[in-house]
């Protein structure tokens, strides 16, 4: 298969299950327990339906969005994720060049595989760092002050973590950061030697913003979800997060809100956005899905703060169907690990255009030439 013969999502899903290992691939593509609410997610939009409008002049269509004080040339973003290295070799600095593209959005997690430093320096498009409160305090801050230094536009806490979610695939395969080739992954491991010598013959890998702090992760190998379990503070709260607001003294984003209760404090710590999100089903599965929770969460705060829609989009429609309803933006996960999978920084950059010309086809269809014109009048739920 190659990456002309990708034409959406689903389509670079099976391509980087052909060149993947599978536990790697498995870490990406999997969820916690039954993952119902993993498919949810995407299952969703189709609830709900698009009304068009015809004989509206769309010869131009203008798809730029404002958020968090960056004007994006499109309505979508990418999610920082971790350990992007394990996917393609190129991870983050491929994404990261994607992204400035495109010029939209990207983040990188406190466990990306690039440091802070080097993003900043290197990519000129807006950036979010992915903030995981550890335990230990002097890493939390030495994360938010080279943040700083190195003029990230954004800081995003997750707060839908304190636990590790049960993802039975990674139980299953032994997946571990790093990889750790146990007698049930050794074949998957040997028969794609493209990946393994890539990941045996290139830079080390590394967490490159957790390494001078702790070694788990980086030469300690550690399920995701022991790593959550041991590594991070599960006594964080409201108080801390307020705390860490006022340390950063920026744009800050809090990703995982689901209800309107806590979009409602996320406000009243000074939050300039939330990331309505269930971290891809791979937590608390029976969770409702991010669309689902959003027309609720966009009257209540939605003229407070800046109201993102993240998970399960695979179509523009999707994308066009959260703005209708009030999301200021959309971001994914997914959508673009199975892209850098596939075929690294040419893979992103490819799915990024696919999306980009169906929001545009799919706004000349809807009758609207930009994004504020799209409302709830558009829509239908079955």
């Amino acid at each position: 298969m190659r990456i002309s013969d990708c034409h959406n999502v689903n389509d670079f899903r099976t391509m980087a299950q052909q060149r993947l290992p599978f536990p790697i691939f498995d870490y990406i593509d999997g969820a916690a327990d039954d993952e119902v609410t993993r498919r949810r997610n995407t299952a969703a939009y189709e609830a709900c339906d698009l009304v068009p409008n015809v004989l509206a002049g769309v010869e131009e269509i203008d798809m730029s969005v404002t958020v968090m004080g960056k004007k994006l040339a499109m309505p979508l973003f990418l999610s920082p994720t971790a350990l992007q290295r394990l996917f393609h070799w190129q991870g983050e600095r491929g994404v990261a060049r994607a992204a400035e593209k495109y010029g939209t959005f990207f983040g990188i997690s406190s466990l990306a595989t690039v440091s802070i430093e080097e993003i900043g320096e290197s990519i000129s498009t807006p950036k979010m760092f992915q903030f995981y409160v550890h335990k230990d305090k002097g890493l939390n801050q030495s994360m938010i002050e080279r943040c700083k230094a190195a003029r990230f536009d954004a800081l995003t806490l997750t707060v839908d973590t304190i636990v590790g979610g049960n993802r039975e695939r990674c139980l299953r395969s032994g997946f571990t950061s790093p990889p750790k080739i146990t007698p049930t992954s050794f074949l998957s491991y040997a028969a794609k030697p493209a990946w393994g010598l890539n990941y045996m013959l290139r830079e080390k890998f590394e967490l490159s913003n957790l390494k001078d702090h702790v070694g788990e992760g980086t030469n300690f190998a550690l399920s995701v979800a022991d790593y959550f379990n041991t590594m991070l503070d599960q006594s964080l709260n409201w108080d801390m997060a307020e705390a860490i607001r006022k340390d950063w003294d920026g744009e800050f984003c809090l990703k995982g809100i689901m209800s309107v209760e806590d979009a409602r404090r996320a406000v009243d710590i000074g939050a300039t956005a939330i990331m309505v999100s269930n971290h891809g089903g791979r937590q608390l599965d029976g969770s409702r899905a991010p669309f689902d929770q959003l027309a609720e969460i966009c009257d209540a705060v939605g003229d407070k703060l800046d109201v993102i829609c993240d998970g399960g989009i695979t179509r523009g429609s999707h994308v066009l169907k959260a703005l209708s309803v009030g999301a200021k933006a959309c971001s994914g996960g997914r959508l673009y690990l199975y892209a850098l999978a596939a075929s690294g920084q040419a893979g992103v950059e490819r799915i990024l255009g696919l999306l980009q010309t169906e929001i545009e086809r799919d706004m000349k269809l809807m009758g609207v030439t930009s994004v504020d014109q799209l409302s709830r009048d558009n829509l239908r739920w079955r």
